[in-house]
């Protein structure tokens, strides 16, 4: 195959990948991934080698990490019952299928549901929401940083 259009290819899963970031039908981390990859193997890993794709692969991974770790830290630091994360968790899911303001709020709406079905206590069930909300806006933002940090390893790798 046309190496030109490889690398058009891997430029492509890159930039989707960044897009799956914040978009929840796309495995954000594992494009981004999948694209480095594919453009270390157009060169046979000769510029761009194993030492160099390890640490993109344990960005990637901790970048991955962040996707489930986020918003369940929020709601756990606010003092969120059990039935707030399981709310984040449903509100996370149910986001999906609703684009992406689904995506944003969604997990403050299942948190600070399942919060007040505890408590009964307005005031903590938007305080754990909240506190949830930031949480995964705290990820996104990490998972942003990880994922640029992988492009500049395999862009330094590339050309130096």
């Amino acid at each position: 195959m046309n190496p030109t259009l490889l690398w058009i290819l891997s430029a492509g899963l890159v930039l989707v990948g960044l897009a799956g970031i914040v978009l929840p039908a796309l495995p954000g981390t594992i494009l981004v991934l999948a694209g480095l990859v594919l453009g270390a193997w157009i060169d046979d890993f000769t510029r761009v080698g194993w030492f160099a794709l390890a640490a993109i692969a344990v960005l990637a991974v901790l970048a991955w990490l962040m996707d489930y770790i986020s918003a369940m830290l929020g709601a756990k630091r606010a003092g969120a019952s059990r039935q707030a994360v399981i709310g984040a968790a449903i509100g996370t899911v149910a986001g999906i299928f609703l684009g992406i303001v689904g995506v944003l709020f969604m997990p403050l709406v299942g948190a600070a549901a399942g919060e007040y079905l505890a408590r009964r206590n307005h005031q903590q069930a938007v305080r754990v929401g909240i506190s949830t909300w930031i949480g995964l806006m705290a990820g996104m933002l990490a998972k942003f940083v990880l994922a640029f940090m992988m492009i500049g390893i395999f862009l330094v790798a590339l050309l130096v």
